[in-house]
């Protein structure tokens, strides 16, 4: 009981609510910019709320059941609490995934960016292998993925790929993704078969509402524009269409090429810029970091929050959460489910908690 209260937490909630509601009262509400959208925020989280509630009733009722058959022998009753028991467990499977996505931007879109770390050309193949893998994960759970940027290497694999990631909740769910992933195996560039480890880290963003304002003035831009080196059709490559744009009292820099006109380019790429420059916001405030972005480590050994070993033993271990995966090969291919879910019950409660055999 105590655990479910943690996990659905009602009275955060409420406490969201509270705020949202009083700024819909407010007479001057619907002339403001953001009125849609903390609208659809309210509506999101009552409906939570009403969820969460039903679930405690009945979870109360139960528990007034399981009291009397610990008095009486009651053949249709405890059939009664075994058949709702196993209903309740049931829903609850089902609700504690939105419960788990409370975070300010969770319900939105992400943009996504791998890059390759230590280790070479394997560490190049290791951030396409990862690609590949979140790429499967977006298409089995039917979310849109857009590329925006991606720099491959002739040798092998990619030095890095930023992707968008559209559809309910993509962000609440790949958040827990960023960091350095760590993959172990004989690599199949290394003619005596020994084995390598790899480093590729995920940094992940959320596509940010346009009324969150984020100060960019023109004259601390600058804009390159360059011909797209990637595969797009016949005309990508035809013109200077690709752009890079640096934000330069930050250093920041971001590239998009995967679309036909500069034009649309451009606008990619200020999006990408915008959670850049969100995200060095966060750094200046730890407790939003840690809750909204992530903690940045160096691309290399000991910083690594996920290890994917190959041999001398398949498993897949999330060190934060202690969630271990056997089937590697299903995980690499998209089946990263439970490994997300682990990753959400662990932030939210704060427990390291491996799956049941």
């Amino acid at each position: 009981m105590t655990s479910c209260v943690k996990v659905f937490d009602q009275a955060g909630l409420e406490e969201k609510i509270g705020i949202l509601s009083a700024k819909v009262e407010d007479p001057d509400f619907w002339t403001s910019e953001d009125a849609q959208n903390v609208s659809k925020d309210l509506s999101r989280l009552q409906n939570k709320l009403e969820i969460i509630k039903s679930k405690k009733k009945e979870l109360d009722d139960l528990e007034a059941i399981a009291e009397l058959l610990g008095e009486t022998d009651d053949t249709e009753l405890t059939k009664e609490f075994y058949a709702r028991a196993d209903t309740l467990t049931s829903e609850i499977e089902k609700d504690q995934t939105l419960a788990l996505l409370d975070g300010d931007y969770d319900a939105g879109d992400a943009i996504m960016t791998v890059h390759a770390g230590a280790g070479g050309l394997d560490s190049q193949d290791w951030a396409e292998m990862l690609y590949r893998m979140y790429m499967r994960w977006a298409e089995d759970h039917g979310y849109t993925v857009k590329l925006i940027d991606e720099l491959a290497d002739q040798g092998a694999g990619i030095k890095s790929v930023t992707i968008s990631i559209s559809g309910e909740y993509a962000y609440g769910y790949l958040k827990g993704e960023q960091g350095v992933h760590r993959l172990v195996r004989i690599s199949p560039f290394d003619s005596a078969k020994r084995r390598h480890t790899s480093f590729a880290s995920v940094e992940v963003m959320p596509i940010l509402p346009d009324s969150v304002e984020i100060e960019i003035r023109p004259e601390d831009l600058k804009l390159d524009t360059f011909r797209s080196s990637g595969a797009g059709g016949q005309y990508v490559n035809m013109t200077d269409s690709a752009v890079r744009i640096t934000h330069i009292p930050t250093g920041i820099v971001v590239s998009c090429q995967a679309e036909r006109s500069q034009h649309m380019n451009r606008a990619s790429a200020m999006q990408v810029l915008r959670s850049k420059l969100f995200e060095a916001q966060l750094q200046e405030r730890r407790e939003e970091l840690e809750n909204i972005q992530g903690e940045k480590r160096a691309i290399a050994w000991g910083s690594q929050i996920r290890s994917y070993t190959m041999q001398p033993f398949q498993l897949v271990k999330d060190h934060r959460s202690g969630c271990e995966v056997g089937n590697i090969q299903a995980v690499l291919d998209g089946d990263l489910d439970e490994l997300i879910m682990c990753f959400l019950r662990f932030q939210k409660t704060g427990k390291s908690q491996k799956p049941e055999e």
